[in-house]
């Protein structure tokens, strides 16, 4: 694969970041240029497939190309984070089009849009902290098979935690502290059973194996 130049420091990307708000074009050249090698760490992992190393580069350098144009420095995260979600749904909407890769599920395959129209993937909704993160998603095939894997690969007690944590069903979401009271066990138990049941569903969609 070819060698690509170093990414940009914080400050750099900072810099870049704020000179394109300002209409800079050459900042957005940069910053496109100084990711590339992002884009190519992301095409490591679906080497393999019917599409070659520089079919896929160019496939993600597109999303890497949505990433610059729609990332805003405003809300705290780096430009690196957001863009590898990009690339890579960008690889996948090629893969599952030729319909050989129809169950290469990822965390990161948006899933609809929140309340202010920025995309929203499963990592979000399966992280998501509270309630604001949760507000306006459009729910789709994907999230009803997260729904699945809840129902067959959690324990009953992991499914009234993540339930009530992250108010599945319609029900109101609740802090760990409110669900041990409600539950009569401690505030680190049930830590301990949600990152459990986390972990499981994580891991039941990355192999694919929801129903």
């Amino acid at each position: 694969m070819k060698t690509f130049p170093k990414p940009l420091t914080a400050g750099e990307e900072r810099e870049y970041l704020g000179r394109l708000k300002d209409g800079d074009q050459r900042a957005r050249d940069v910053l496109i240029e100084r990711n590339m090698r992002l884009v190519a760490h992301v095409v490591k992992k679906y080497q393999g497939t019917d599409y070659d190393t520089e079919d896929l580069l160019s496939v993600g350098t597109i999303g890497l190309i949505k990433a610059v144009n729609t990332f805003k420095m405003e809300k705290g995260s780096r430009l690196a984070t957001y863009a590898a979600k990009c690339v890579e749904n960008e690889i996948l909407m090629l893969l599952r089009a030729s319909r050989k890769f129809s169950r290469e599920v990822s965390l990161f395959e948006p899933i609809g849009v929140d309340k202010d129209g920025e995309s929203v993937s499963l990592v979000d909704v399966i992280e998501a902290e509270g309630k604001e993160a949760l507000e306006g998603i459009i729910l789709d095939q994907d999230v009803k098979e997260l729904y699945e894997a809840y129902e067959t690969c959690l324990k009953e007690n992991e499914k009234q935690v993540i339930s009530l944590r992250y108010g599945l069903f319609g029900k109101k979401e609740h802090t760990q502290r409110e669900i041990a009271e409600v539950l009569g066990i401690s505030r680190s138990y049930v830590s301990r059973i949600e990152k459990k049941a986390i972990e499981k569903l994580r891991s039941e969609f990355e192999r694919g194996n929801v129903p």
